[in-house]
C-alpha cells in the first residue's frame, strides 16, 4: 500500500490501521510504503505504473484532485477505485495569546492590523486551501507561511511564529485540552464531538469553509487490475469499517468511516474530481 505522503502523521495511520486489518482478513501481508514528494505525485506515478495484480495500491486523497502540479496524473485514467475509507473535517485554532475567541473576532482582528496575522499550512493540503478561501471569502488580508508538512506549522505556532492554523482534530486536540490552542471554528456539518462548545464556520456565518467533507482518503488499484480482485479488496475493507473497533479507531483520529460499493466509491471520486479544481481557482491557488 503506497503512501504518497510523509511517515507519521494521521493520514499515514489511517493507512497503516487499513493495512494491518486487510493482513489479518485475507490472511496475506499488507506493507505501507511511504513515497512522498511533488504533492504526492512520486508515490503516486509508481502506484500508476505498477503491474495491475492487486500486489498494488495507493491510498488517494483528496489533495490529489486540486491539480496543482502540472505532472499530476489522472487518477480516473490511470487507476480504478477499490473503496472509500474515511472523511474529515478541519477546527479552525489560533494563539491562545491573541485577543480572538470567534471566527467574528479574527476577521475584524484581520481587517484592523492587515498583514499582520500569520497563516500556517501544508503545501497542497486542505488546510491551505481553507486557509486561502478564509481570506477571500471575509476579504481580509493574512500573511500565508508554507511549510512542507502541517505538522511543521503547529510546531512554529506553538513557538509563536504562526498565529492561526486550520488541522484535523486528532492532531490539534491535545494541544486544545491543554491550553496551547484556542479553538474558534469547526468546518464540519455538525459540531465535533470533542469539542461541542466550538460553533461550525456554517453557525459563524462563513458557510464558504463548509466543503462537505473537507478531505477523504480512499484505496486506488492501478488500471486493468482484474474485477474479482477489486471486488474482494472492497468487500474486506467495507467488513473492516463495519466493525466497533475500526471506525473507533478512525474516530480517534478524527475521521469518519466511509462504506462504499466499488460502484458508489468510483462515482465519488468522479464528482469529488469535479468539485475541487473550481474551489481551488476560487482561492487563488496557481498550478506549480
Amino acid at each position: 500500500m503506497i503512501v504518497p505522503f510523509i511517515a507519521g502523521g494521521p493520514v499515514d495511520a489511517v493507512a497503516r490501521l487499513v493495512a494491518q486489518d486487510l493482513s489479518l482478513r485475507l490472511g496475506q501481508a499488507f506493507v505501507v510504503e511511504n513515497l512522498s514528494g511533488a504533492g504526492g505525485s512520486v508515490g503516486t506515478e509508481t502506484a500508476a505504473h505498477a503491474a495491475p495484480d492487486g500486489y498494488t495500491l495507493l491510498l488517494a486523497l483528496n489533495s490529489q484532485t486540486f491539480g496543482l502540479y502540472s505532472h499530476e496524473l489522472d487518477l480516473q485514467k490511470s487507476f480504478t477505485p477499490v473503496a472509500t475509507i474515511a472523511k474529515w473535517s478541519h477546527v479552525l485554532v489560533v494563539r491562545p495569546d491573541l485577543p480572538i475567541r470567534t471566527l467574528g473576532e479574527l476577521i475584524a482582528y484581520a481587517k484592523e492590523h492587515p498583514g499582520a496575522l500569520t497563516l500556517g499550512y501544508g503545501t497542497n493540503t486542505p488546510p491551505q486551501l481553507l486557509g486561502e478561501t478564509l481570506k477571500k471569502a471575509a476579504e481580509i488580508d493574512l500573511s500565508s507561511i508554507p511549510y512542507r508538512g502541517g505538522g511543521q506549522a503547529v510546531v512554529d505556532m506553538l513557538g509563536g511564529r504562526i498565529d492561526i492554523n486550520f488541522g484535523s482534530t486528532a492532531t490539534l486536540l491535545p494541544l486544545i485540552r491543554d491550553g496551547k490552542l484556542r479553538p474558534i471554528a469547526y468546518t464540519g456539518e455538525q459540531r465535533a464531538d470533542d469539542l461541542p462548545d466550538v460553533p461550525t464556520v456554517t453557525e459563524a456565518g462563513l458557510g464558504q469553509l463548509a466543503f462537505r467533507p473537507d478531505a477523504w482518503a480512499m484505496l486506488l488499484a492501478p488500471k486493468g487490475t482484474p474485477p474479482v480482485i477489486l471486488d474482494g479488496l472492497n468487500a474486506a475493507v467495507n467488513s473492516g469499517l463495519k466493525t466497533p473497533e475500526m471506525p473507533a479507531h478512525l474516530a480517534r483520529l478524527g475521521y469518519t468511516a466511509q462504506i462504499g460499493t466499488r460502484e458508489e466509491t468510483a462515482r465519488f471520486l468522479a464528482d469529488e474530481i469535479v468539485k475541487w479544481p473550481p474551489i481551488v481557482r476560487a482561492a487563488g491557488l496557481k498550478r506549480e
